[in-house]
């Protein structure tokens, strides 16, 4: 075996809390690599700060150190592992690079005989540094754009007067475009190179001239030791140079690039990865091609590291690019691995796509008041979605359905913008909805050439949406009883939802469905198998089309549906859809937790979700992944052709909750507490006498549909009043107002977001204490897995506030009061499974802020701060399991504290004031043995700096 068996234990350096710019694709790209090292019986020890994720469980390395990513942790392990052979740093994003270098800058890997794998030092160096990587470039005659370096203000002044604007300034060592910028006038100049030089941790930027309008291209490449280096997916952004990868619209397979250009890329993505150093793992490179006949192409970086693509090509060609990256680590070469998809054939091959997936980020600007929407070059985004079709249509359509927005995909929801001003506005200045505004032009009669020449985006997408656009325009002059067979299945191919089919025959959804089944236009299953079908595909991961029908020489029709049922007993997990403020990977956490539970208990396990950065979307973590937005239709679909036992909805956050009304309506029963219980909780009116009847006290509250009747309720219940919308995460909408001005003013700009919302008016209890508890409950037992305290006053979201479990400052007759509520709750709402609980105090009484019998945010953090995997008990108690069977031992010496992180940093401006609407785009975990400890001390002085209305 070609593999060097010197290295027994390796240490993985993770990526820590989640940031713009450095997200969940890391904590997938980390499980594998672990998971990767185990296969071969190889130790794995693993240092990252992030308790909301799968990398971080007990269950994925030997030991799991959740400390803060410094040197000075990685001495402590180091010397508490003396056995640690290897370092592999390329699975942690910029974070764990930037912490290698580091590092080995003050020899600490020398002075522990640990050497690194998957990359080496001067691979880091030469292509993160931007002047040797322009060196590099022009020795090995790859094509670059005039670019020159500057480490001072001077320097920089200098280079601008030789080049002319527009510029682009990047900063060294920085991750998600962070400090970069598009410099199109000679007064902003000074500026944004001062930003950028502050930016970046070595003072240095890049400035170059600006290739606005070129097209973007990214290669996801995997090399061995012995230079076998193989290309597993191209992929194109929609969205021409100028925005950044991160924040654009991007597909795969490429879909303008000739067949000559594609060839002259490969070799020379091939010739780079070959150039920069002795290393064998994964590998990507971006390119600007010149949108004219002559093709040109420009080079723009590489990096040597999984990357936040190759987390979306691992999910576009099933191919786990960040598992075999780690074997190559380890010595092995391409041609002795196993394909993980047909079992059969080598790893030394190119997937071939027979599909098209589109990747759309998503954005949290309502979160950042104040915040520049306009895309750039510095990322922005917080998520991604990404829909897998037979054509870019479908594809488009699929991941549009996918980002929650409240649209039904492109165009024919009635939500298009129709002002010729603001739609050119949009197109001029990329706005984060363009894909939506581009569709809205076309509709309004802006021709395809003027569209082209805002936005640079390639003619050939932009003639994909004008065939959508006439295909609406025919389905609209139809009614239900006059549309043709054939006019419905193109709609249903080029990806249009049941929903803005009945928009444009000005009917029901149900009625689209029902008239589907009556022409027999039904969704067929198709497998991801990396290899075009050319060899049987081993991996059950699938994505929904439209075919038509094949007519057999009998004469009788089928369709090919390459979803086989099964006999077996079914369990459908409901994903948590795309990343956001409110909504992290904490629930991809619960639904792999969830998954792994019911597969214990008996159950073919079935995953519906969207999202290619996380692990809930690997191929091999249910028994059945389904890639398909979690968008009632395609649900609906699925669980109609699998029929399984019932769905789990209760650990994909909101996401998975807003679709337990339908499926209570259709019949389809839910695992665990019931539609009623979920929806008794988020009514406040029915809670409320529901908290009377159990004698548990709550701040005075009423429920206003006006602001008229918000003015009224305001005499009653006296300022400061807490306003919010019903049925949202995150505090979305959340605010707390003192005067009558500001309350109309709120509601106003509520009604209008949401409208037909209740509002929900609380009085506030300033000074309040805040905690919040979580509980497993089977209908009549209830364990509390944990209380916590938070530091931040009541006032401040929960997830934007330190929560330090155990509690600090309550006496036991409070404490005494949230377990007798928690109790009492949990059992009157009949929960089978988990509940959240947020309690206010004041006064010694514990008031109840809201109640969630669902999977919390800080069910994680309690499960990794106590070494107990409490989503795997819940899950087994919402199939039947009892809260008695199990033997409950936590163990934590001191106290662990659930710290929020920020990214304001992407937004220079904003306001950073925190309130009820909730901020945080990540958390880390801080290990404390008592209250002296100097962090809790600096955290305790500075809560209430931030309290904001």
């Amino acid at each position: 075996m070609p593999k060097d068996n010197s290295i027994k234990t390796v240490l993985i350096i993770g990526s820590g809390p989640i940031i713009i710019g450095q997200a969940c694709e890391f904590d997938y790209s980390g499980s594998q690599s672990a998971r990767s090292l185990r296969e071969e019986g190889i130790k794995v020890i693993l240092i990252n700060s992030n308790p909301a994720t799968i990398m971080t469980d007990p269950s994925m390395a030997d030991h799991v150190y959740l400390k803060p990513l410094n040197t000075k942790s990685i001495i402590e392990i180091l010397k508490a592992h003396p056995e640690i052979d290897a370092v592999l740093p390329t699975m942690g994003g910029q974070t764990a690079l930037n912490l290698c270098l580091e590092a080995d800058e003050k020899g600490i890997w020398q002075d522990f005989d640990v050497k690194l794998i998957g990359v080496d030092i001067n691979a880091i160096n030469v292509t993160e540094d931007r002047e040797q990587f322009k060196q590099l470039l022009a020795k090995i005659d790859i094509p670059f754009a005039p670019a020159k370096t500057a480490t001072s203000f001077l320097e920089g002044k200098e280079v601008a007067q030789e080049f002319g604007f527009p510029l682009v300034i990047r900063p060294s060592f920085t991750l998600g475009g962070t400090g970069a910028a598009f410099v199109h006038k000679e007064e902003d100049f000074d500026g944004l190179l001062t930003y950028g030089l502050e930016a970046s941790p070595i003072h240095e930027v890049l400035i170059d001239k600006a290739l606005l309008g070129w097209k973007e291209y990214e290669l996801e490449l995997l090399r061995d030791k012995n230079d076998n280096v193989v290309i597993i997916c191209t992929i194109e952004n929609m969205d021409a140079m100028g925005i950044h990868t991160g924040d654009s619209i991007t597909v795969a397979p490429a879909m303008t690039l000739s067949d000559r250009t594609f060839q002259r890329m490969r070799d020379m993505a091939i010739k780079m990865m070959r150039s920069i150093g002795n290393f064998a793992g994964g590998c990507n490179v971006q390119f600007a091609v010149s949108p004219d006949e002559k093709e040109d192409i420009v080079a723009i970086e590489i990096n040597p590291r999984v990357s936040r693509s190759s987390a979306l090509a691992s999910k576009a060609t099933g191919y786990p690019i960040a598992k075999i990256a780690t074997k190559l680590a380890l010595g092995y070469t391409l041609d002795e691995l196993q394909n993980q998809i047909t079992k059969s054939t080598s790893a030394l091959f190119e997937p071939t796509l027979d599909y098209v997936i589109v990747k759309i980020p998503r954005w949290n600007f309502d979160k950042f008041e104040g915040a520049d929407r306009t895309l750039g070059l510095q990322m922005k985004s917080v998520g991604e979605v990404m829909g897998i079709g037979r054509s870019f249509q479908e594809a488009l359509q699929k991941a549009t359905q996918s980002l929650e927005i409240k649209r039904n995909g492109i165009g024919a929801d009635g939500k298009g913008y129709t002002n010729y001003d603001q739609i050119l506005d949009k197109l001029e200045h990329a706005s984060w909805d363009r894909v939506f505004v581009i569709y809205d032009a076309i509709a309004l009669g802006i021709p395809l050439s003027t569209i082209h020449q805002i936005t640079k985006i390639d003619m050939w997408f932009l003639k994909q949406y004008e065939e959508m656009y006439a295909l609406e325009q025919e389905v609209s002059k139809h009614t239900l009883a006059s549309l043709p067979k054939d006019l419905l299945l193109e709609a249903k191919q080029k990806g249009f939802a049941d929903r803005q089919i009945a928009h444009m025959l000005r009917c029901l959804e149900s009625e689209i469905h029902a008239l589907r089944e009556q022409m027999n236009i039904n969704r067929v299953y198709k497998l991801v198998d990396t290899c075009a079908a050319e060899f049987v595909a081993q991996t059950p991961y699938y994505y929904s089309t439209f075919e038509a029908d094949i007519e057999k020489a009998d004469g009788t029709t089928y369709s090919a549906n390459e979803s086989v049922r099964t006999d077996k007993k079914k369990i459908v997990v409901l994903g948590s859809g795309p990343n956001r403020i409110g909504q992290g990977i904490e629930f991809d956490y619960s639904c792999v937790h969830g998954v792994l539970a019911a597969s214990e208990s008996g159950y073919e396990t079935i995953m519906i979700n969207c999202n290619p950065e996380t692990v809930s979307t690997d191929f091999d973590t249910a028994d059945k992944l389904y890639f398909e937005p979690v968008y009632w239709e395609h649900i609906y679909d699925i669980i109609r052709h699998e029929k399984p036992e019932g769905v789990i909805v209760q650990l994909g956050g909101q996401t998975a909750l807003k679709l337990a009304e339908k499926l209570d309506k259709y019949g389809i029963k839910i695992i665990g507490t019931s539609y009623e219980a979920l929806d008794l909780a988020e009514d406040r009116g029915r809670f409320s006498e529901l908290l009377t009847e159990l004698n548990i006290p709550f701040p005075k509250f009423g429920v206003a549909t006006t602001a008229d009747e918000a003015s009224k309720l305001a005499d009653e219940l006296d300022f400061p009043l807490l306003v919010r919308p019903s049925y949202v995460l995150g505090g979305q909408g959340m605010k707390i107002v003192i005067n009558k001005k500001e309350l109309e003013e709120h509601v106003i700009d509520l009604l209008k977001s949401i409208p037909g919302n209740k509002l929900l008016l609380d009085h506030y209890l300033a000074g309040a204490i805040e905690a919040e508890a979580d509980a497993i409950c089977d209908g009549e037992n209830v364990y509390i897995i944990g209380i916590m305290e938070h530091i931040e006053p009541c006032g401040v979201h929960s997830g934007d506030s330190n929560a330090t479990l155990p509690p600090f400052n309550l006496g036991e007759f409070v404490l005494q009061q949230i377990k007798d509520h928690t109790k009492k709750i949990a059992v009157a709402l009949k929960t089978k499974g988990l509940i959240n609980i947020q309690f206010a105090v004041k006064d010694d009484t514990v008031y109840i802020i809201e109640a969630n019998p669902r999977a919390s945010r800080t069910v994680p953090f309690i499960a990794k701060a106590y070494g107990e995997p409490y989503v795997n008990y819940a899950t087994k108690v919402m199939l039947g399991a009892k809260v008695t069977d199990f033997t409950f031992n936590p163990k934590l010496d001191g106290y662990a504290i659930k710290q929020p992180v920020f990214s304001f940093n992407k937004f220079p401006g904003v306001n950073k004031a925190l309130g009820p609407e909730m901020k945080s785009t990540g958390e880390s975990i801080l290990f404390i043995d008592s209250l002296k400890d100097d962090a809790f001390y600096d955290l305790y002085t500075r809560r209430k700096m931030y309290l904001s209305k």
